[in-house]
């Protein structure tokens, strides 16, 4: 993945990433950031999905992307809107 690293470590970018010229960049202004958890190999289905409802019930996280391993650990990729505050005056 690319893009940018902020003060947390997590990555954000932007939806549609360099495939879209900058005019539909702009119309299209999702921003997202991404965070990536490895899980060891020993972490049971039920742990590993209890972890990560937890993470989107309190940290509005939503599973991006998970990939098991055949050694049977886990890369999950989370992610979450970026919400921008906008002047109104």
């Amino acid at each position: 993945m690319s893009g940018a690293l902020n003060t947390r470590g997590s990555r954000v970018l932007t939806a549609g990433g360099a495939r879209h010229n900058a005019a539909m960049a702009v119309s299209r202004a999702s921003t997202w950031e991404y965070r990536q958890i490895t899980l060891p190999r020993g972490t049971s289905r039920n742990a590993a999905k209890e972890a990560l409802v937890e993470l989107a019930e309190h940290g509005a996280w939503e599973l991006a992307r998970l990939r098991l391993y055949p050694d049977g650990r886990r890369k999950v990729w989370l992610r979450r809107r970026i919400l921008r505050a906008v002047r109104t005056a």
